[in-house]
C-alpha cells in the first residue's frame, strides 16, 4: 500500500530542506489548468520513459498527485517497478490541494515564468514598447534585434530584422553581433520572460551598449498591430577566437557569478557527487545541441543553458538536488548558473568545463528502454481491416488533422474507456516507441495479448490504399486532455488569447504565497 500523504503536511515537506519531487501524473491539458506551483508534469502516458529522465535517484522522496481518479496510484506501481522505494500520493489530488486553500496555478514553467517578472521588478529592467522598437527603424539605424528563443520557435515567426541568438547563448557571442557599443540592443522572445532575462543577462555581462527587452516580445508586437516576419533565417555568429576577448568575457561571467552567491567545484568533488546514491545531481552540458552532439561527455545531459533557465521543470525534477553546470569555455555556465541560483536551486559550475569532465567517473544514465512491439505493415493491416481494432496514439490535434478512418484516438489513461475486445488484436498508431510501448504495457494490465505497432506515415499508409479522414471535432475538446487550450491560440493571431496569456504572466507575482517568495535568492545590482 502506497503512502499518503495530506496537502497540509505535503506543503511542509516542500520547504522542510530534503529533496522531493512532486510529480503531477496528468496530462499536458490538465497540468496546465491548475496545479501547485513546485508540481512537475510527469504525465501517466509517458511516465516511465520521463521520472527516469527527471528522477534519476531511486531513493528520492516522491510524491505524485492526480484529480484524485485512481491515476496516481496507477503511476506508483510503474515507479515502484523501476526500483522507487520512497513514494507517496497526495491525497484527494490537485482538488483537495486547492480545497485545503493552496493556489492551483494555471500555465507551465511556473517558477522560471514567475521569476522573470520577479527580476524585472527587482531590478528594473529597461524596456520599450513595441511601438518603440517599430520606430527605431525609422528614427535609429544603428540598432539591432536579437531573438532569444531556439531556433525551432525562431523560424517560424520574429520580430522583422531579428538575429536569432538563445539567450544562454548571449554572453559568448553579442559582441560578434554587435560589434560597435553604441549600437541599441533590443532582445525579444514570444512573451515577457526571456525578453527580461537576455536583456538582464547582458546587462549584468557589462555590454557597454543600451540594451532593452522588448515588452511582451513577438505577442505584444502583434497586439501594437504590426507585422512579424516568418522563415527568417539569420542566426549568431561564431564565438570569438582571440585569447584575450574570451579571457575579458571569463572575468566578467566569473565576476557576475562570484557577486551572485554561485561556487565552483572540482572534478573530484563532483564525481563524488554523481557516485552518491543518497542525493540526486545532475551534470548538465549547456552549449548549444551542435556542441554537445560533437563532443559531449558521456553520462552528462544536454540542457542548452537559455531554455534551462526558461523551463527548468523540463530538465530537474527534483526539488533540492544538486545541479552542476558546465561548458567548454568557463562563460556560458557561470551566466546559467547565476539565474538557477536566484532560481533557488543548489547550482555548481565545473571547474575546467567539459575537457575537466572527461577526466571523471560519471554515472551512466539509465534510460528507460521501452518494450518491443511487433510491426504491422500497412498493407498487412488493410488485409485484416474489420478484423483488428485499430488505436490512434498521437496527439488529438493530429488525429483531428488526419487519421486513418476506423481508427479510434485515445491516449494512455484512457484506453479502459474504449471497451475494446480483448480476444481480437490491437494495432497502434505512435510517433515514437516509447509511447506505443507504454500504451501496451496498460492494455496488457487490461488484458489484453495481441498488441502491434502499425508502422509508416501518412503516405506510406494512403500509398497502401488507406483512407485518410479529419475530423474536426473529434475527439471533443472535453477529451483532449493532452492539449493546453489556455495557451494554443496566443500565437496564432487571436488577440484574445495573446491578451489573455501577458495578463497571466504579469499576474504570476500576485499569486505567490510566502512559502513561494521564500523559494527565489534575487541578487542584488
Amino acid at each position: 500500500m502506497t503512502n499518503k500523504v495530506q496537502p497540509t503536511e505535503l506543503k511542509q515537506w516542500l520547504s522542510d530542506g530534503n529533496e522531493i519531487a512532486l510529480l503531477d501524473v496528468r496530462e499536458h491539458g490538465p497540468y496546465g489548468d491548475g496545479h501547485p506551483f513546485f508540481a512537475i508534469p510527469a504525465a501517466y502516458s509517458g511516465f516511465e520513459a520521463r521520472v527516469a529522465d527527471i528522477a534519476p535517484n531511486k531513493t528520492v522522496r516522491m510524491v505524485l498527485y492526480d484529480k484524485d481518479d485512481g491515476l496516481a496510484e496507477l503511476a506508483a506501481e510503474r515507479a515502484q517497478a523501476l526500483g522507487y522505494t520512497n513514494i507517496s500520493i497526495m491525497a484527494g489530488g490537485a482538488p483537495a490541494w486547492g480545497a485545503a486553500g493552496f493556489t492551483l496555478y494555471e500555465g507551465v514553467n511556473l517558477p522560471s515564468k514567475t521569476f522573470g517578472e520577479l527580476l524585472e521588478i527587482e531590478r528594473h529592467t529597461p524596456r520599450k514598447s513595441p511601438a518603440e522598437v517599430a520606430a527605431m527603424a525609422k528614427d535609429n539605424a544603428n540598432h539591432v534585434i536579437v531573438d532569444g528563443r531556439p531556433w525551432a520557435e525562431y523560424i517560424k515567426f520574429n520580430i522583422p530584422g531579428g538575429i536569432c541568438c538563445p539567450n544562454g547563448e548571449l554572453p559568448l557571442r553579442i559582441k560578434e553581433i554587435v560589434p560597435d557599443p553604441e549600437t541599441t540592443i533590443i532582445v525579444n522572445c514570444a512573451g515577457r520572460t526571456r525578453s527580461i532575462l537576455g536583456a538582464q543577462t547582458l546587462i549584468d555581462m557589462g555590454v557597454p551598449n543600451p540594451v532593452y527587452a522588448l515588452e511582451n516580445g513577438t505577442q505584444g508586437w502583434f497586439l501594437e498591430g504590426l507585422d512579424r516576419e516568418e522563415g527568417a533565417d539569420r542566426s549568431y555568429p561564431d564565438a570569438p577566437k582571440s585569447d584575450a576577448e574570451l579571457e575579458a568575457l571569463r572575468a566578467k561571467a566569473k565576476a557576475r557569478a562570484d557577486a551572485t552567491g554561485v561556487r565552483s567545484t572540482t572534478v573530484d568533488q563532483a564525481a563524488t557527487w554523481l557516485a552518491d546514491t543518497g542525493r540526486t545531481t545532475y551534470l548538465f552540458d549547456v552549449r548549444t545541441h551542435e556542441e554537445f552532439a560533437a563532443n559531449g561527455v558521456v553520462g552528462s545531459r544536454h540542457a542548452p543553458g537559455g531554455q534551462l533557465v526558461q523551463a527548468t521543470d523540463q530538465w530537474v525534477g527534483v526539488r533540492g538536488a544538486r545541479i552542476i553546470v558546465m561548458d567548454d569555455d568557463m562563460i556560458r555556465a557561470p551566466m546559467v548558473a547565476n539565474w538557477l541560483h536566484q532560481l533557488g536551486h543548489d547550482v555548481v559550475v565545473l571547474e575546467g568545463g567539459i575537457e575537466a569532465a572527461r577526466g571523471m567517473s560519471v554515472p551512466a544514465l539509465a534510460p528507460f528502454v521501452p518494450a518491443e512491439l511487433q510491426a504491422m505493415s500497412p498493407a498487412d493491416f488493410k488485409a485484416q481491416a474489420g478484423v483488428v481494432q485499430l488505436i490512434d496514439l498521437r496527439t488529438a490535434m493530429t488525429y483531428r488533422a488526419g487519421h486513418i478512418d476506423g481508427a479510434r484516438w485515445s491516449i494512455r489513461p484512457r484506453l479502459d474507456r474504449l471497451e475494446l475486445e480483448t480476444g481480437s488484436s490491437v494495432v497502434l498508431i505512435a510517433n515514437d516507441s516509447n509511447t506505443a510501448a507504454l500504451a501496451a504495457q496498460r492494455l496488457g494490465e487490461l488484458g489484453h495479448t495481441d498488441i502491434r505497432q502499425l508502422s509508416g506515415d501518412a503516405k506510406t499508409w494512403q500509398a497502401a490504399g488507406l483512407n485518410i479522414v479529419a475530423t474536426s471535432s473529434d475527439p471533443p475538446d472535453a477529451e483532449c486532455i493532452d492539449f493546453l487550450f489556455h495557451t494554443h491560440q496566443r500565437n496564432d493571431g487571436d488577440r484574445t488569447a495573446a491578451e489573455a496569456y501577458i495578463a497571466w504572466e504579469i499576474g504570476l507575482v500576485d499569486q505567490l504565497d510566502e512559502q513561494e517568495k521564500a523559494s527565489f535568492q534575487l541578487a542584488a545590482e
